[in-house]
């Protein structure tokens, strides 16, 4: 067990001190003189130092032999950010634990997707984590299990399964083991107003995150990147229907009228839920610490009116990682109403329609009907047509593989080295599907014009210079060159007083606590203005320039 003087104690032993609800999730208190193991902001008696242990997962408690606090459910915390800073091989893992791989694949499809035998993982995973593979996906079974016992009237056998438990009998025993009680008490401590307004047939959760949250530039990026017939948004909700690995899925992401975040979703099969949730976390970056990035990003002057006027900014991510590079080659050079055109006119060509959803709804096409039929129905210059089909044939024969568990620098690589990709797509790629917060792209025509717009260099030189100080949060710090930009300003405004319900952080204290608590991180990539693609397209001449 880590002694009281072991790096990191005496900070985060003032965390708790504190109760600082910001660091939920990013780490547990494990009590041995009770066996418990607690978010940072348990309201209980903070216990002494000499029977402290701090963990960095719930599992790797669990593995310890503590059970959840019953008083705080750390279970129902929001997820680490470190997992989208860290790009090494324990942060991937847990990215393809929360995605599903282990319960789909097990650990050798895990392994082999990391590059490491299963017994290395193992080794690996329980040095880093105190957890290995199996451990970290009971856990996250478990959090999904508590969610759904909670928040829906989904029966047990339901909740199981929707879980990814294989048994009833083994998921009583799970519930048991890390929550001290059965599934049924769990559920009976649940509060009033549970499930929302879903429809027969639909599960309706809340979706817990870290204050503050600008869902006016969340949802308006998402309206204004929606591609008809696939996807549909407002100043309040956005829905889309999405492959799952069991079959369609519909989801919508809605903001209520307490100012929570709820998902409503309807499922092929109820087992694709946990990497639905996972992945609509990643879309709209719920894991992210913004207190932190916040305070990173104002403490540079030139910055600080930007994030005080937009607190709370977020970074979309991919709901599909294959789908997010195509989507980001059809509309280089191009606005993003053009895109959209083409996008809808592709999907309604090749798409495939599915009947999951409240309205009829298309899927986005697959891989191989793009490299199939895919120049029948583009339009623009050949070059970029051909690369489009060579990207899609690449992804759907599996020699391009793409997902939250790439390394960043391979990935790049690998992108940079295909046909028509250049380093905006490459790097933006890269922002949106493994969450890297710390993308800068220097060829964007928008970032640069709302650069200019906070009286910030522009010119892609000495911008990618001055940006280098915001390091590792510049994709935070593009959201805001975004949003400057006179264009982006446009659509921000009109529905700023409306919709701009900023879930507020939780007070906190003041004093050593704040002062030293350690600042861990947050996810995912940058809203864009609708008038220029995603993001705002870099002008042909740096992006043509790679297509070979």
């Amino acid at each position: 067990m880590p002694p009281t003087d072991a790096p990191g104690f005496a900070e985060r032993y003032r965390v708790i001190q504190s109760r600082d609800r910001r660091f939920d999730g990013q780490f547990v208190t494990a009590v041995r003189s009770t066996g418990i193991y607690c978010r940072p902001s348990c309201p209980a008696r903070t216990p002494k130092e000499s029977n402290v242990t701090f963990y960095p997962t719930s599992a790797a408690a669990h593995e310890a032999g503590f059970r959840a606090c019953k008083r705080c459910l750390p279970e129902a915390a929001p997820g680490s950010p470190a997992w989208d800073l860290r790009g090494d091989v324990a942060a991937r893992a847990m990215r393809l634990i929360a995605d599903g791989v282990v319960d789909r694949e097990g650990v050798p499809g895990l392994a082999a997707r990391l590059g490491y035998s299963p017994r290395h993982l193992t080794r690996l995973l329980g040095a880093e984590l105190g957890a290995g593979p199996l451990a970290l996906a009971r856990a996250h079974r478990a959090h999904t299990a508590r969610a759904l016992l909670v928040g829906t009237d989904l029966s047990s056998a339901d909740v199981a399964f929707s879980a990814g438990f294989a048994s009833v009998r083994q998921f009583t025993e799970t519930i048991g083991e890390v929550f001290g009680m059965p599934p049924r008490e769990l559920r009976a401590r649940r509060t009033s107003g549970h499930g929302g307004d879903a429809a027969p047939g639909e599960i309706d959760l809340a979706l817990p995150l870290r204050g503050p949250i600008d869902t006016v530039g969340l949802f308006g990026w998402m309206r204004a990147h929606a591609i008809p017939g696939v996807e549909v948004g407002d100043d309040r909700s956005f829905a889309r229907v999405v492959r799952m690995p069991g079959g369609p899925a519909w989801f919508q992401v809605r903001q209520a009228d307490d100012g929570r975040l709820r998902l409503r979703a309807r499922l092929t099969t109820l087992a694709d839920l946990g990497t639905l949730i996972s992945r609509v976390r990643r879309l709209f970056d719920l894991d992210a610490d913004p207190v932190a990035i916040d305070e990173a990003l104002a403490a540079h002057p030139e910055l600080a009116p930007a994030v005080a006027a937009i607190p709370g900014v977020r970074v979309p991510g991919a709901i599909d990682a294959g789908e997010m590079l195509l989507r980001a080659m059809i509309g280089q050079q191009i606005s993003v109403a053009s895109a959209r055109t083409l996008q809808g006119r592709l999907t309604a060509e090749l798409g495939e329609p599915v009947d999951i959803a409240p309205e009829p709804m298309t899927l986005f096409p697959d891989p191989a009907a793009i490299a199939e039929r895919g120049l029948e129905v583009l339009r623009g210059p050949g070059a970029r047509m051909r690369a489009i089909v060579g990207a899609a044939a690449a992804l759907a024969d599996g020699s391009l593989a793409l997902g939250p568990g790439d390394d960043g620098r391979e990935q790049r690589e690998r992108l940079l080295a295909m046909r028509g990709i250049g380093p905006w797509t490459a790097d933006y790629v890269r922002m949106r599907v493994l969450g890297d917060p710390d993308v800068l792209l220097p060829g964007d025509v928008a970032a640069r014009a709302g650069a200019a717009a906070l009286g910030l260099p522009s010119e892609p030189a000495a911008f990618t210079a001055w940006s280098e100080r915001l390091a590792p949060w510049r994709s935070y710090a593009m959201a805001h060159y975004w949003y400057a930009a006179p264009v982006t300003q446009a659509w921000r405004t009109p529905s700023a007083e409306s919709a701009a319900a900023v879930v507020a952080s939780p007070r906190r204290r003041r004093g050593r606590a704040g002062e030293n608590a350690p600042a861990v991180s947050a996810d995912t990539t940058p809203p864009a203005p609708p008038a220029a693609s995603p993001g705002a397209r870099p002008a042909p001449s740096r992006e043509s320039e790679n297509h070979r």
